[in-house]
């Protein structure tokens, strides 16, 4: 069995076995193709290279992580992503789970607040074809306003509360996931919904432990 297939076999169980808390028994058969075809090892530092399908976090530098490749995939599953979905991503990171997306909507945009994060995974998303992933530098407590209104938003480290200007960014019928508490203490794993009149329900996914996601430094 290969590294790859073994991964997929570990987050299919992972998936079963935290269905009580998700209501996810399957990924969907779009996103787990993806998992199965984004070489995870081309997003990680060459010294963690012999851990790229390790179902857990690695460092990336820079005091950040690219994510356990079960949380990956029941991120983007818990966005129910459709084809032609415009998606924004808070915190590119390696680039890793915006490769994923990538694979599953029809464009992602994602921001980052640390340039050289930013540009690492640029380089690294060009190199490997996915041209339907936008990237800039900035805060993504402020989403990106540009380019709103999404059909979701995926932030990929926690924010102590929900910014309202993500919740603002989102369209009406869309998603929201995020980690939300504190660094070190208890974090938990939100989707924010919005109906068609622009109200917003909170559920809770799951209980997580990401690293903070860091704001731009004050100007002046």
């Amino acid at each position: 069995m290969s590294q790859v297939e073994q991964l997929l076999r570990e987050i299919q169980a992972e998936v079963r076995n935290t269905r009580s808390m998700t209501g996810r028994v399957a990924l969907g058969p779009r996103v787990f193709e993806a998992i199965a075809t984004v070489p995870r090892h081309e997003f990680v530092p060459d010294t963690a290279r012999d851990h790229a399908y390790c179902n857990r976090p690695l460092s990336i530098g820079d005091g950040q992580t690219i994510s356990q490749p079960y949380i990956v995939a029941l991120m983007t599953d818990l966005l129910d992503p459709e084809p032609g979905d415009i998606i924004l991503e808070v915190g590119t990171g390696s680039g890793y789970q915006a490769a994923v997306l990538s694979r599953v909507v029809q464009k992602v945009y994602s921001i980052e607040v640390l340039e050289s994060l930013s540009t690492r995974a640029q380089e690294i998303l060009r190199r490997l074809g996915y041209d339907n992933v936008e990237c800039d530098v900035g805060d993504g407590y402020h989403g990106w306003p540009a380019k709103a209104p999404f059909d979701g938003i995926l932030v990929t480290a926690a924010a102590p509360s929900i910014p309202p200007a993500l919740v603002d960014q989102l369209k009406p019928g869309g998603r929201l996931v995020i980690p939300v508490g504190e660094p070190h203490g208890h974090q938990e794993l939100l989707v924010v919904t919005k109906d068609d009149a622009g109200t917003t329900a909170v559920t809770k996914a799951l209980d997580v432990a990401f690293v903070p996601l860091t704001r731009a430094a004050p100007r002046g």
